[in-house]
């Protein structure tokens, strides 16, 4: 048995015991049970190449490389699922928006390996040179190689995003995992860069892959060292591609080995593995600086060397402030600016462990907001008893300062280092730094386990006092902007409340008096007659209020199509009934052609002519018309009956439940002014009181509705 088969059956026989640890003896989850049947697949493919490397005749040497790579194509979907799932808080999220890629990996690679299997590997030979076996691919091992070289950049890729969004004693926990499951994909990456280049596949790479197993498990077997490494819960980012030095570095590999093989075409070289040598040297420059870029005790000494040598000041305060404000000012819920700060102050200040407790409603207890290092149900365990939240509220109310409580011994310091929990004992000494508003305690942020054991300098105090400042001032306008949220949606139900009770009391009292006289006149056939279309009506009109007040919300949805404007108004015009005595005057000019919801939009020119109805009575007169002009398609209706006081057009025409009919709902002009703009548009109105009102619609011309 030679060597590389040792070394093949030793990955597979370390890969299937961590299989079998993570199937029986860890906590039963996906992202454990995935990881089982990752590890067991790659056990699999490595006891095939070991077979296939201790094998004598050339034939048998293919059938094991054959199933080999049917091995390996059940590895993209179950590594991809791994990868969408371990350490993250929101991983049905992720999996519901890969589920199309998820389905591919399976279906693509499985697909091919099994209908062509036998069409994978479709020659063996030897080099000239070193005498070496080379397994030539035929079609369908290329496509199963890009399929897979695919695949590992975006495993890669995910893993970078949940180390990247993890901070802090969760960014520590999974470091090991994440940096051995990268080597072995970032070399199987390479692997399969070098089979497509040279549409084949040797020992040798493969024996790397056998190493880079080795190498995975070990480091691997390092984070299970860490407690608590999967049941870490982070919350990446939402955006696939934003940020990801994987994708930034596979595109510059890839870049830079094709130009070498094309360069190496050119000038006739024809050392397959001299150009092998060069394009894994460059690989493990790219592997080595991804490592020196994710160590924290790396950029810390490179930021102090700079500090030293060049006599930076020990805070860049233009820096951190944008920083803050960049990462604070969209933020409109309590739980994801929390989460931020502390991701920025463990960020600047190297501190692993930064927990946030916010004062709750009644301003009694702390509540736990957002940590680096506790999860939120340790987080909700730890959390102070209302006795020493009440302790800790009058301390920082009559010392408002950040400080040291790694050596106090006072109640409410010992209440936070409960709180706060030392992960390494020589991480620096644990800091509390208040947040306090207006004299108002809004909460709390402590801070420890500084990388590399640094003590908190009196600059960090006095920048730790100005983040706490703002961060409660930040806290305090959410809060207050949340409470006038909640008065305008109680003002807003009692305004709803009051318009139903006003009609409903009118709709039973029609329904009262009828049940009065209907045993008086029952046998009256007029009379049950009357109250039957008595009773439709009242049907009619609750079923009417409750779908158009339902329209409030829903959310509005527009189709456009292409169509031309004035055809669309004049069909719509001749569905309406016409009222005796009033004079309808239509203008319909060519339009051309525009896109936009015919039906939306339909209801905004029925709303407009029927207002436009009832406002001018009997011998009245309405102009309707269409036209072009800038740009725009005009819709205009015109009528000379009451018209609108200006503060009613001023301050009440588009608002729900505003009218100026007696039996009008108010939701009617809310609605056409919801349509138009979404289609990109507007709204001008002129009106006088006893002179008529004018509405002239604006709809782009050319438009594509976003």
């Amino acid at each position: 048995m030679s060597s590389t088969t040792i070394l093949a059956f030793a990955g597979a026989f370390v890969a299937v015991s961590m299989a079998a640890v993570f199937a029986w003896h860890a906590r039963r989850s996906v992202a454990h049970w995935s990881f089982a049947t990752g590890m067991l697949l790659l056990a699999v493919e490595a006891v095939f190449f070991g077979l296939s490397a201790d094998a004598v005749l050339p034939e048998e040497m293919a059938y094991w490389q054959n199933f080999r790579m049917l091995a390996m194509s059940f590895l993209p979907v179950v590594w991809l699922f791994f990868s969408l799932t371990y350490a993250r808080g929101s991983s049905r999220e992720f999996l519901i928006r890969w589920r199309g890629r998820l389905t591919l990996a399976f279906i693509l690679p499985v697909a091919i390996a099994i209908s062509f299997h036998r069409q994978l590997v479709v020659a063996i030979g030897q080099t000239e040179m070193q005498g070496q076996w080379v397994f030539a691919l035929g079609l369908p091992g290329v496509a199963l190689s890009l399929i897979f070289l695919l695949s590992a950049v975006m495993i890669v890729m995910n893993l970078e995003r949940t180390y990247r969004a993890a901070i802090g004693t969760m960014r520590w926990r999974i470091k090991f995992m994440i940096l051995g499951l990268g080597v072995l994909f970032v070399v199987r990456a390479y692997t399969s860069t070098q089979n497509l280049l040279f549409h084949s596949i040797t020992l040798p790479l493969q024996t790397l892959n056998a190493c880079a197993l080795l190498v995975a498990c070990f480091l691997i077997i390092r984070s299970l060292l860490r407690s608590g490494h999967f049941e870490v819960s982070v919350y990446p980012s939402q955006s696939v591609l934003r940020n990801s030095i994987t994708v930034f570095l596979a595109g510059i590999y890839l870049l830079i080995v094709g130009l070498l093989a094309k360069l190496a075409s050119f000038l006739g070289w024809n050392s397959a593995a001299s150009f092998t040598q060069k394009a894994f040297a460059l690989l493990v420059g790219l592997v080595l600086l991804t490592v020196l870029l994710m160590s924290d005790r790396f950029r810390l000494q490179t930021k102090r060397l700079v500090s030293r040598h060049f006599q930076r000041p020990l805070h860049d305060y233009r820096a951190v402030w944008r920083s803050f404000t960049e990462a604070t000012a969209l933020r409109t819920d309590q739980t994801e600016l929390c989460r931020a700060v502390a991701r920025l102050v463990a960020d600047h200040f190297h501190a692993l462990s930064v927990t946030i407790w916010v004062l709750d409603d009644k301003k009694q207890n702390l509540t736990f907001a957002a940590s680096t290092f506790l999860s939120e149900s340790k987080g909700a365990e730890l959390t102070p008893r209302a006795k020493d939240a009440a302790d800790i509220v009058k301390a920082v109310r009559i010392h408002p300062e950040p400080v040291e409580i790694e050596s106090l011994n006072d109640n409410w310091a010992q209440a936070l280092k409960r709180c706060h929990p030392d992960e390494f004992p020589n991480g620096g000494n644990r800091v509390c730094a208040p947040m306090v508003s207006g004299g108002e305690v809004i909460g709390v942020m402590t801070l420890g386990d500084r990388v590399g054991g640094l003590v908190f300098l009196q600059q960090d105090f006095d920048l730790l006092k100005c983040l706490g400042d703002q961060m409660a001032a930040n806290l305090r306008n959410l809060q207050l902007s949340c409470k006038l949220l909640e008065v305008k949606e109680l003002e807003a139900f009692q305004s709803m409340s009051a318009f139903f009770v006003h009609d409903l009391k009118n709709t039973a009292s029609t329904l009262s008096l009828m049940l009065q006289n209907l045993p008086v006149h029952f046998n009256d056939p007029a009379f049950r007659e009357d109250a039957l279309r008595g009773i439709s009506r009242t049907v009619t009109h609750i079923n009417q209020l409750i779908t158009r007040l339902g329209l409030l919300r829903q959310g509005l949805k527009i189709n456009p199509a292409e169509g031309d404007l004035s055809e669309a108004v004049a069909k719509i015009l001749s569905g309406l009934p016409a009222t005796q005595g009033v004079e309808y005057v239509k203008n319909l000019e060519p339009m051309p052609k525009l896109f936009f919801d015919q039906e939306q939009v339909g209801k905004v020119v029925t709303n407009l002519v029927i207002n436009a109805t009832e406002a001018v009575g009997k011998g009245g007169q309405i102009r309707i018309g269409t036209s072009r002009i800038n740009g725009w398609a005009i819709l205009t209706v015109a009528d000379n009956g009451c018209g609108m006081s200006y503060e009613f057009l001023s301050g009440s025409l588009f608002r729900p439940f505003q009218t100026t009919k007696k039996n009008g709902l108010g939701i009617g002009m809310f609605q056409s002014k919801m349509i138009i703009e979404a289609h990109g548009g507007r709204i001008d109105v002129e009106s006088e009181a006893g002179k008529g009102t004018s509405f002239r619609v604006f709809l782009p011309l050319g438009n594509g509705i976003s």
